[in-house]
């Protein structure tokens, strides 16, 4: 059995040169198809991207946890 591109190839050949164009227009019509339905791979997304409505929407918390230690006393002790 010869490979599909072959076969394609000698098909290709016996057709009048207008035909010849109908399937260059179809391969290149499957072609652009294909890569549309190729996504591209997505940008890594940080926490803070995720949870970036959140900021601010909790009320009568400390206000920023990262410079004020009381709050942070005991935190993962067991």
């Amino acid at each position: 059995m010869q490979p599909i591109q072959q076969q394609i190839i000698e098909i290709l050949q016996t057709l009048p040169s207008i035909e010849q164009q109908k399937v260059l227009d179809f391969a290149e019509f499957l072609q652009s198809k294909q890569q549309i339905s190729q996504p591209e791979p997505e940008k890594p997304i940080s926490v803070l991207e995720l949870a970036g409505d959140l900021i601010g929407s909790l009320q009568g918390g400390p206000s920023d946890l990262s410079t004020n230690k009381k709050y942070m006393e005991g935190f993962g002790e067991e």
